[in-house]
């Protein structure tokens, strides 16, 4: 009876058992990998024998009985049998398989016999002499001791425990069960070497054995300056359920938390995992998760996985696992150019799958901090810039060009915003050229008091056009705070570059045309006169159409973003807008973000 159609009250006792024997096979460092991979049922559906406990068939499905009320030794015994089959590789076509099954048996229990591990569900003792399953299956056919070496499976008097050609459709892809294998033979070495040292460690204790990932990421430490710098402070959750539960396929990792998250339920060899590692350190130690800023954050995602496969790959870092997004096209470039490129396809790159999985981000959000208070952009800074430096120093390797770079600008704080909008006024406004003019007099030296002298003015000529224009977005969503302080900025840098007047526009539902306005005045006496919706083209018409505005003046476009798409017919251009906004397409100018 099973726990889904049990009366009220009554407990489960079977349910219990096979439960409890589940869990001791779950937590033992050598048959947890394998059974990540496996798909174990027990309900009215599966395939049994009245006195079996379970089957397991090439596929990695193990088909256990409702029925049985056996100890939870027993079963952890049986799943623990058939776990071994798949990673033995016993699924092997022979001509008498009735053999192979019995020597394959054999081989399994004398294995689990001598590990010391549940309780047997058989009477009596094992024959001796024999190690190799292929020398007992050469034995049994050629003679008539078959019986003496039968019953040692897990599926009942008679019957082969290993089925082949069953379908199971909770079973994906086939797994490499040898590779799980030696993953966890390697896990109970490590732990049996630690007991022998002295550590008194559980074998049964999922902390106690380091996983994968953990013996990867001591590698870094040991082997790899440049990202063993960044991964010591990184805490590895290997843990499948956390993983399901938050979506993740393969891997993700959270910068603000310092935590690295991998599928155990996904195998990969420890090259690949290398790459993996190595992925998501770059992805913290390069600040993926806040240079997103108003960017769409699936894409972002996927263009900087292109950019880091891309380094990876040059620089030998493991081996790239399948599925893996690489593209030689985007060598060369940065996240934020490679974004640019594929932000116009979005259908199709929706669809390509990162770590995390299709739609997932394998770059998390989060709120927090490292241990010991530590700043996180600081110390993944810091991180790589030292890194860096042992790695040359010890001459580790290839290093790519666009990754040094990146290193570098992290190095460096960002340039304010306004200090952009400088450089842009700079560009476009060259120094004004003075004259001496005696129209007004200079104050006279001193020691000559009665010579007169010239004063330095500024030239009328180098003043004639010299003028941009200013479509300010004066709708309900744009915020009066930016307002004032993206129009002091323009104010107090035309003054500073003698732009002597500047063509204003307003925009909501409508264009309202300011006229000229001098720079003190831009900052002062302007009143705000529409707060209606964003539509700016008109204002942009406006000035561009305008007879009296100079057809190569730059335009300075102000907005929340919140606007409709601008086409402003090859004129030079700009925008700011606050920190974090977005705008509803591709920019031909530059763009500051006021923070």
């Amino acid at each position: 009876m099973t726990k889904k159609n049990k009366p009220k009250g009554r407990p489960d006792i079977a349910g219990d058992n096979f439960d409890a024997g589940y869990k001791m096979v779950s937590v033992h460092p050598l048959f947890r990998p394998l059974l990540g991979e496996a798909g174990v049922r027990r309900d009215e559906g599966c395939i049994y024998v009245k006195e079996g406990a379970a089957f397991v068939a090439n596929n990695g499905s193990i088909l256990c009985n409702p029925r049985q009320r056996f100890e939870p030794g027993q079963w952890a015994r049986a799943l623990a049998h058939c776990l071994l089959h798949l990673g033995m590789s016993h699924f092997q076509k022979k001509d008498h398989p009735v053999e192979w099954n019995i020597a394959c048996d054999y081989i399994v229990e004398k294995f689990i016999a001598d590990l010391g591990f549940g309780i047997p569900l058989y009477n009596g003792r094992l024959p001796s002499g024999v190690t190799d399953e292929v020398k007992l299956y050469n034995l049994l056919c050629g003679s008539n001791i078959i019986n003496e070496y039968a019953g040692l499976g897990t599926a009942g008097p008679g019957a082969n425990d290993m089925l082949f050609g069953y379908k199971d459709r909770y079973i994906g892809k086939p797994s490499p069960w040898e590779a799980l294998f030696a993953c966890g033979l390697a896990n109970a070495v490590q732990g049996a070497v630690n007991v022998a040292a002295g550590n008194q460690i559980d074998l049964s204790d999922t902390r106690a054995v380091k996983n994968p990932a953990e013996r990867t990421k001591e590698w870094f430490i040991s082997n790899y300056p440049l990202l063993g710098a960044v991964g010591a402070r990184f805490k590895i959750v290997y843990d499948a359920n956390v993983c399901e539960r938050m979506g993740i396929a393969v891997a993700a990792v959270s910068a603000a938390l310092a935590e690295i998250y991998i599928n155990p339920k996904r195998y990969m060899t420890q090259d690949e995992m290398k790459f993996v590692l190595a992925h998501e350190f770059l992805h913290a130690a390069l600040g993926h998760d806040v240079r997103r800023q108003w960017r769409n954050a699936y894409i972002w995602n996927v263009a900087c996985d292109f950019v880091i496969n891309q380094w990876l790959m040059e620089m030998g870092v493991g081996e790239r696992p399948d599925g893996t997004l690489y593209d030689a096209a985007y060598k060369g470039m940065n996240a934020e150019a490679v974004y640019d490129l594929i932000i116009n396809d979005m259908r199709k790159f929706f669809k390509m799958a990162t770590y995390a999985g299709i739609g997932q981000n394998d770059i998390l959000p989060g709120i927090g901090g490292l241990p010991g208070g530590a700043d996180p952009d600081d110390y993944y800074r810091r991180a790589l810039a030292s890194g860096l430096s042992y790695h040359r120093e010890q001459n580790r390797g290839f290093i790519p060009q666009g990754l040094i770079e990146e290193i570098y600008a992290l190095a460096h704080p960002p340039i304010p915003w306004d200090v952009e909008l400088a450089r842009w006024f700079d560009g476009h406004f060259t120094p004004a050229e003075h004259k001496r003019s005696y129209a007004r007099q200079s104050r006279r030296q001193s020691s000559t008091p009665g010579i007169p002298r010239p004063n330095r003015v500024i030239s009328q000529t180098s003043l004639d056009g010299r003028t941009f224009g200013v479509v300010l977005d004066t709708s309900g969503s744009m915020d009066r705070n930016v307002l004032a302080a993206s129009l002091g900025a323009i104010a107090s840098y035309s003054a500073a570059r003698d732009v002597y007047a500047a063509r204003v526009v307003f925009c909501d539902a409508d264009a309202y045309d300011a006229g000229y306005m001098k720079p003190e005045e831009i900052a002062g006496s302007v009143k705000v006169k529409g707060r209606g919706g964003t539509i700016l083209q008109p204002g942009i018409d406006l000035l561009l159409n305008a007879e009296d505005f100079p057809k190569n003046a730059p335009i300075l476009i102000i907005t929340d973003g919140k606007c409709d798409k601008l086409v402003l017919y090859g004129a030079e251009q700009a925008y700011l807008i606050p920190h974090g906004a977005a705008l509803p397409f591709v920019p031909k100018g530059d763009v500051f973000r006021m923070r």
